[in-house]
């Protein structure tokens, strides 16, 4: 019976401490504030070195995510000028690519950099939205409705133009583009047949 008294009163004696040693969480950051723990831990260097080589570091890994962008878009335009050749029955040749390709392909790499670089924006964002929409429109009225030569001469870089745009977009805005265009399409009575 003692035993049970004692283990008893040692219960209740310790249900009284771990109620007493509920100190609200205010009152323990004021304890430790006090008693200068906080000071003696030592501190992250400063965020402005490690600042300056981000951006260095940054810059480098910029030009190379537009590089990996630019190379496929680049060889789009290729492809979309010999696609648009054969379409009509013509054979390219390697100087009317070229002199398409030079002045393309520069184009292409600042569009690039800094739709690549900025388009986290949201304003980057409603830009290139609004644009794949009128590009995607004008390209799909172009096979439709232009005289061959027109859609030899404009449609290859619409159609690079707004496959990159579609993919620089998020995934909500480029549906939503998506759809405003099949809209566009429905609404004038477009069929997309190719035809030569």
């Amino acid at each position: 019976m003692a035993r049970n008294r004692k283990s008893k009163a040692q219960k209740a004696s310790s249900s009284q401490v771990a109620e007493e040693l509920d100190i609200p969480e205010e009152e323990q950051w004021r304890i430790i504030k006090d008693s200068g723990i906080l000071g003696k831990v030592p501190q992250p260097p400063k965020e402005q070195d490690g600042n300056q080589e981000q951006e260095e570091s940054t810059l480098g890994d910029e030009i190379f995510n537009a590089s990996l962008l630019v190379i496929p878009m680049s060889f789009l335009l290729l492809l979309m000028e010999i696609l648009v050749h054969y379409q009509y029955g013509r054979k390219p040749t390697y100087e009317a690519l070229a002199e398409r390709m030079l002045p393309g392909v520069p184009i292409i790499s600042v569009l690039v950099f800094y739709t690549n670089r900025y388009k986290h924006y949201r304003q980057t964002q409603a830009v290139l939205f609004f644009l794949s929409v009128a590009v995607g429109s004008r390209f799909i009225w172009m096979i439709e409705r232009a005289s061959w030569r027109v859609v030899m001469k404009q449609c290859p870089p619409l159609a690079t133009l707004w496959v990159y745009m579609i993919l620089q977009l998020d995934l909500g805005p480029a549906v939503l583009g998506l759809f405003f265009v099949g809209i566009f399409v429905w609404a004038t009575g477009l069929k997309l047949s190719l035809r030569p």
